[in-house]
C-alpha cells in the first residue's frame, strides 16, 4: 500500500510539473552558465516551480543581445544590469545612480524596501513589465593604467571606456572633461587590457575573470571610492506570470542577498591590496558633492526617477545623518 501511494504521489507531482506554465528566463551573466548568477537563478528556477512556472533557463554573455531578446518577446523574463533595466523600469535603474548608494548596508536597507508589497505599484512600468527582484553585485571602481591619475583634475582629457548605451555614464565622462571611447559590456575590459583606454569603471568581479589585472599592470591600480552599486535586475512579462508572482519573486530574490553578496566580498578580497589606491578624506567629500550635482542634473533631465532618489537619500541619511546633505535636507 505504501509503495502504491508513493506511485501516485509521483505521478500527481509529474503531472503538476507538466501542467505548469513553461517560460524561458534569459539570464545575461559575463561567465554564462558558469557564472555565479547563472547559478542563483538555478535556485529561483526552484522557487518559480514552487509558483507552478516551469522555467527554462538560458545564459547570455551579450547583455545586448539578451535584452534585445526580452524586448522582442522572445524570453519571457530576463536578467540585466540595473543600466540595461532603464528602458523597462526607470525607477528600479536608478538604484544605479551614479553615487547614490554608497554603502552595501543602503543597498540591502533598499533591496528590503522595494521588496515588500506596499512598493509595488513602483516595481510595475505600464501592462507590460515588472521588477521581479534586484541582486547585489558590489560596488563599481575606477581602473586606471596609470595609479597617478587618482583625481579628477587629473582624469581629464584622458580616455575613458563608457558604455555609450548608459546616459549617465557619458554625462559624467562629459562633466570631468574626459574623452568618451564607446564601449559595451562585452569589450570595455579589453580596450583597457591593451591600451586603447586609460581608465574603465566595474566592479570587483571584472578584475579576475576579466583579466583586469592586465590592463593594471605595474603601474596602474583601483581607486577605492564607490562610484555606483551595481545591480542584476529581474525584469518580466508580467502578463506571462501568474496574478501576484512578481511580488512573491521580489521577495524571494530579495532573500538570496547574503548570498549574491558573498560573491562580491571573495572577488573584492581575491584584488592585491597594494593594487588599491586609497583617496583622501577631502577629495571624497568633493567628489560626494560632484556626484550629488550630476544626480539632481540627470533627475530634472528625466533621466534618473526622483522617487528612487529621495528614497536613496533618505537611507543614505538613516545611515549617517551627519552628511551634509542630511543636515541641510538636500536632493
Amino acid at each position: 500500500m505504501r509503495k502504491l501511494l508513493c506511485v501516485a504521489a509521483l505521478a500527481a507531482s509529474q503531472l503538476t510539473f507538466a501542467a505548469a506554465d513553461e517560460r524561458k528566463f534569459c539570464i545575461y551573466d559575463p561567465l554564462g552558465a558558469n557564472g555565479n548568477l547563472y547559478g542563483l537563478m538555478k535556485e529561483y528556477r526552484e522557487f518559480a516551480i514552487q509558483q507552478n512556472v516551469n522555467i527554462h533557463l538560458r545564459a547570455y554573455t551579450d547583455e545586448k543581445i539578451a535584452s534585445d531578446d526580452f524586448k522582442a518577446e522572445q524570453c519571457d523574463a530576463v536578467m540585466l544590469t540595473g543600466a540595461r533595466a532603464r528602458p523597462y523600469s526607470k525607477f528600479a535603474s536608478t538604484i544605479e545612480a551614479i553615487g547614490a548608494v554608497p554603502t552595501t548596508s543602503v543597498m540591502r536597507n533598499l533591496v528590503n524596501t522595494i521588496s515588500q508589497p506596499g512598493a509595488a505599484k513602483y516595481m510595475v512600468t505600464g501592462d507590460r513589465y515588472e521588477v521581479g527582484g534586484v541582486i547585489p553585485a558590489g560596488p563599481i571602481y575606477l581602473f586606471v593604467r596609470d595609479r597617478s591619475v587618482d583625481t579628477v583634475e587629473e582624469m581629464s582629457g584622458k580616455r575613458i571606456a563608457t558604455l555609450e548605451y548608459d546616459e549617465p555614464s557619458v554625462k559624467m565622462v562629459n562633466h570631468i572633461g574626459a574623452s568618451i571611447v564607446p564601449s559595451n559590456s562585452a569589450n570595455f575590459s579589453g580596450k583597457f587590457n591593451n591600451g586603447s583606454v586609460d581608465i574603465a569603471y566595474a566592479p570587483a568581479i571584472a578584475y579576475s575573470p576579466l583579466e583586469m589585472y592586465k590592463g593594471i599592470g605595474t603601474k596602474g591600480g583601483i581607486l577605492r571610492y564607490n562610484l555606483a552599486y551595481l545591480d542584476f535586475q529581474v525584469l518580466l512579462h508580467k502578463e506571462r506570470f501568474p496574478e501576484g508572482y512578481g511580488q512573491k519573486s521580489r521577495l524571494y530574490v530579495a532573500g538570496l542577498f547574503d548570498k549574491a553578496n558573498a560573491f562580491v566580498t571573495q572577488d573584492t578580497a581575491g584584488i592585491p591590496e597594494t593594487t588599491w589606491i586609497d583617496l583622501p578624506k577631502a577629495d571624497v567629500e568633493k567628489y560626494n558633492e560632484m556626484l550629488r550635482q550630476v544626480r539632481i542634473t540627470l533627475r530634472d533631465e528625466g533621466v534618473y526617477d526622483a522617487t528612487m532618489l529621495t528614497l536613496l537619500r533618505k537611507l543614505r541619511c538613516r545611515e549617517n545623518p551627519a552628511e551634509g546633505e542630511c543636515v541641510e535636507n538636500l536632493e
